[in-house]
């Protein structure tokens, strides 16, 4: 029986996103999905999965794997001070700051999950305060996740104030759950050793930061030595984790962490990602299901009583988020993004199992915050998708700032704002302002090319800056200026090019444009080539280069590809070397793909490969 229930379980785990995406089934997150049917299959209903030994090693395998995983989704860019000092215009036209808004949103959420709790205890339906305080404030990172890049707003002032909300949701609650744990387990004493856990995390940060690089150019197929670092780590933390009586599940998030700070490439969190939510993962959601035990539920009235209070107070815990957004977002938005944010599955479950351990909740009563938050799960994202609307601004690329007005500014201008850009077009000469100001709707003019004076007007607050001025020595002062303040992109032109300031530059992380070789190569091109002139020339074509990070198009064949009719792909970077493209290529995570075809066709898939 033990072999036929792991059979079951793991066949489960295979048809579920199959069925799912044959039915078209998009608004209810896998793992909601695989939960109910461990429902179904479980002591609820069928009783055809029960308790093994190996289920369980498995699924708390599969917890743990699952945090480590969450620890990963953290983007720490998004807390950097650089990141956040500026405001960003958010789709209203207001300056938001998405970390001050996320702090008091999740500040917010944090009194109303207190609240909620002590009304709980003073109606009788639940005594433990601290534990439903926790559970009412966690957030389901990973679905906030997945749900914005489906929208692909991730990288906007509404999609980084969400995220940004949403990690607070996830790290604060199992720092709490810790805290609890140690206390209500009879270690209060030892709850300073919690300390040592983090100087493990940070010493192995710092041990593996250097052969870490070494060890991406080593890694083979047989070797896998970054996945194999990836386990380490996640073991290693639980350990200590558990030896200084901290939650194990803690231990995981952190290794998450330090493998995230350890910078690995596309490829290892495709991997580690492919491992654990295509095995180990699904196993923990199934089980869990398997493990609830609605026919208990619905047999004793208090407890079924509680069931519908709990999705209540999961939605009116969230409802600080909705009225923090309100005044920064329109309030259509801001209504979606904190309904999004009442998802929670993720930290609810490890929550509810460690409680079960110390004893701290019955079976019944943990069977009803299960299913609450399953409820709440298949909600959110729903009401999210068919609420949240895309603004103009939602669907700008990348803001980008030219510094200098020419006629080539211009033509570029103009083809960028059509292409769903945030162009701003600044000048320091009058006369240009005065001239192309009817033109040109975003255009402002500068009194100096002081760098204080373009600090304080916020042109440095963008995703690429481009300073074209006829000094060359200018731009670059402009452009050191620029990737100081942390500009992502900078370039620079440079009418006469000198090979020391070239790799100066370089070094730099700035990008050159020279007007003299632009044109000489384009004269070459025309004689020796002149299809690829035409290419580059020809206004109903564009020359596309995209960064694949898509991973439903990575592991395929180049002929498997749906659109490759569409496009002519030229050649492909892989690391350091460029390869010539066949049917047969196998493209891999993090290819650079040079391509040519129709320009809304190629837009398309451009937008389709680099999404991740």
């Amino acid at each position: 029986m033990e072999g036929l229930s792991l059979f079951l379980t793991v066949f489960l785990a295979l048809v579920i996103p199959i069925v799912m995406a044959r039915l078209r089934v998009t608004t209810v997150p896998t793992a909601v999905a695989e939960i109910i049917v461990g429902i179904l299959m479980g002591k609820s209903c069928l009783n055809l999965i029960t308790q093994t030994f190996q289920l369980a090693f498995l699924s708390n395998l599969g917890v743990i794997v699952l945090m480590f995983l969450s620890g990963m989704e953290i983007d720490f860019d998004l807390l950097s001070p650089k990141k956040h000092t500026r405001a960003r215009k958010s789709e209203s036209g207001k300056q938001v700051k998405p970390m001050v808004v996320a702090a008091f949103a999740f500040g917010g959420v944090a009194v109303a999950s207190v609240l909620l709790a002590l009304g709980m205890k003073a109606l009788g339906l639940f005594n433990d305060v601290a534990l439903a305080s926790i559970i009412f404030m966690t957030v389901a990172l990973g679905v906030v996740i997945a749900t914005l890049k489906e929208k692909e707003i991730l990288g906007r002032p509404i999609g980084q104030t969400i995220l940004l909300t949403a990690v607070m949701g996830e790290v604060i609650p199992l720092l709490l759950l810790t805290i609890y744990s140690t206390v209500n387990g009879g270690d209060a004493r030892k709850l300073w050793l919690i300390i040592l856990l983090f100087v493990a995390a940070i010493i192995l940060l710092r041990r593996f930061k250097r052969p870490y690089l070494w060890f991406a150019k080593v890694t083979k197929a047989t070797t896998q030595l970054d996945v194999r670092l990836a386990f380490f780590l996640i073991f290693a933390l639980v350990t200590v984790a558990e030896q200084v009586g901290a939650e194990n599940i803690l231990g995981a998030f952190l290794a998450g962490v330090v493998m995230k700070l350890l910078e690995p490439t596309q490829a290892t969190k495709d991997k580690l990602t492919s491992i654990g939510y295509g095995f180990f993962i699904p196993i923990f959601f199934i089980r869990t299901g398997v493990n609830l035990n609605l026919k208990l539920l619905f047999a004793n009235p208090q407890a079924l009583m509680l069931l519908p209070v709990l999705v209540i107070c999961f939605f009116l815990a969230k409802l600080p988020v909705t009225l923090t957004y309100m005044p920064a977002f329109n309030k259509r938005n801001a209504f979606a993004g904190g309904f999004l944010t009442a998802t929670t599955i993720t930290i609810v479950l490890p929550t509810l199992q460690v409680a079960r351990k110390l004893n701290a909740i019955t079976a019944t009563q943990s069977s009803a915050f299960i299913l609450a938050a399953v409820i709440v799960c298949i909600a959110c994202p729903i009401v999210f998708n068919s609420t949240f609307a895309l603004t103009p601004e939602d669907k700008i690329k990348e803001k980008v700032v030219i510094f200098g007005l020419n006629a080539v500014t211009m033509t570029v201008y103009q083809d960028l704002h059509d292409s769903w850009y945030s162009v701003q077009v600044l000048t320091c000469r009058k006369e240009k302002y005065d001239t192309y100001k009817s033109k040109v709707k975003n255009l402002k003019l500068f009194p100096d090319r002081k760098l204080d004076t373009l600090e304080a007007a916020g042109a440095f607050d963008t995703d690429i800056f481009v300073a074209t001025f006829t000094d060359d020595q200018a731009n670059l002062e402009v452009g050191r200026a620029a990737k100081q303040a942390g500009v992502k992109r900078v370039i620079v032109s440079q009418g006469k090019v000198v090979a020391d300031t070239v790799d100066q530059l370089r070094e730099e992380g700035i990008e050159l444009f020279a007007f003299n070789n632009l044109h000489g190569a384009m004269l070459r091109a025309l004689i020796e080539s002149p299809a690829v002139y035409r290419i580059i020339t020809d206004t109903n074509n564009a020359l596309y280069d995209v960064v694949v990070r898509n991973s439903a198009y990575t592991g395929r064949q180049l002929m498997d590809w749906d659109f490759v009719d569409q496009i002519t792909v030229s050649r492909i970077r892989r690391g350091d070397k460029w390869i010539s493209p066949h049917g047969s290529t196998v493209i891999e995570p993090g290819d650079e793909l040079i391509y040519s075809g129709p320009w809304r066709e190629a837009d398309r898939i451009h937008q389709l490969l680099s999404r991740e």
